[in-house]
């Protein structure tokens, strides 16, 4: 296992997290429940990777229908609680008045079965979270928790417009950020963590396999890609080493819901070193995003200029999984997220071509024939 430094704090982590939001589960009518978790199993696979070396676990209050937190708590008894440090999250979303921040706390320090946690965040921040913030004096509360001695670090994770990014990340002395970052996100989250790190804020990066895309369902022409190096890597080692490559990243977190999971990534660790990729592998996975890059098939950028649409149609989150069909060979994936669209008739048979739409995307795009398009390809 390779350690580093945690930005300002004087604390060696290891490079791989364990991320509890893809636990393992029990079955229901023979499909997996995501709120009744495998306990044995995924107590096994937690306390196998803190006994390899692992010695950060991240978790929140809605993971797995509220229960991982409690799943957690179990894992850390028997002295394993002392050789980590745990990680969960304000749900900021719910929070409607101060008196909320002490509530959802003390709740989850009872789930977690601890005194305090080492790192407290504040979840999923975006403008309208960061507002709320501001608005109820959220980080004077945490100064107090912090006082009081539940948390000892404050952090926040991040999923908005990068944009957005750097005002939140100068607003308070923050011991972490948590953010999205793989080797097909925009390029200019390099520059964005690079000054994280300059700030002393510790880099923990989520989604490396962009929620194992990387991993599973390798298109061909992308494996022939990989198979022309030398190197015997599997897509998730090649994804991973790509995210530990960077001198500014902290550790990454792996949501991982199997132990051969879990034993592969302890594998990849002991590798991920900075700058472990050569020159030539760098250019292979630039060539590797440039064909997945081009299977894109609408060039809608998620700006949200398009919606709200008249008639509820989700037109960015369509074009979204469309291209992410297409992109990553998740055919049956995809069509079972447009069916939840169809379900709650935010589809692209609600569109009635006023046009609307059109008129307001800076790309110019063709909208309502691309929704006719993707409808097609999600349903057939």
């Amino acid at each position: 296992m390779q350690y580093r430094s945690f930005g300002k704090l004087d604390y060696k982590v290891s490079t791989l997290g364990f991320g509890c939001m893809r636990l393992p589960l029990q079955k229901t009518d023979g499909e997996p429940d995501t709120t009744k978790i495998d306990e044995e199993e995924s107590i096994n696979m937690i306390r196998h990777a803190i006994d390899n070396g692992v010695n950060y676990i991240d978790t929140a209050y809605p993971y797995h229908g509220g229960k991982s937190e409690e799943l957690v708590g179990k894992a850390l008894k028997d002295g394993y609680r002392e050789k980590v440090m745990l990680t969960t999250k304000m749900p900021i979303w719910m929070v409607k008045s101060i008196e909320d921040c002490d509530k959802y706390l003390d709740e989850q320090l009872q789930k977690l079965q601890v005194d305090y946690v080492d790192f407290y965040l504040l979840h999923a921040m975006g403008k309208e979270r960061w507002d709320t913030v501001k608005k109820l004096e959220i980080l004077s509360f945490l100064d107090n928790a912090i006082k009081e001695g539940k948390i000892k670090h404050v952090g926040f994770s991040f999923h908005e417009e990068i944009d957005f990014f750097k005002e939140i990340l100068d607003a308070y002395d923050w011991a972490l950020c948590q953010v999205q970052f793989n080797y097909m996100e925009d390029r200019r989250w390099e520059e964005e963590i690079k000054y994280a790190a300059s700030k002393g804020i510790a880099v923990v990066v989520m989604e490396p396999l962009l929620g194992g895309k990387l991993a599973a369902n390798q298109p061909d022409d992308i494996k022939a890609e990989f198979d022309k190096t030398d190197a015997d890597r599997t897509a998730a080692e090649w994804a991973l080493r790509w995210v530990l490559n960077h001198p500014e990243v902290t550790l990454l977190l792996s949501g991982m819901s199997n132990m051969p999971q879990v034993e592969e990534n302890l594998k990849i660790m002991d590798k991920a070193v900075v700058n472990n990729l050569s020159a030539k592998e760098l250019e292979v996975i630039n060539k590797v995003r440039d064909i997945y890059e081009a299977k894109t098939k609408v060039k809608c950028t998620g700006c949200n200029y398009c919606v709200p649409c008249p008639q509820n149609v989700a037109i960015p989150n369509i074009f979204s999984t469309y291209n992410e069909a297409a992109i990553y060979n998740v055919g049956e994936q995809a069509k079972g997220t447009y069916k939840r669209a169809m379900q709650i008739e935010r589809d692209a048979s609600k569109c009635i071509e006023c046009g609307i739409c059109e008129t307001k995307c800076p790309q110019k795009l063709p909208i309502i024939q691309h929704l006719k398009e993707a409808h097609i390809h999600l349903t057939i």
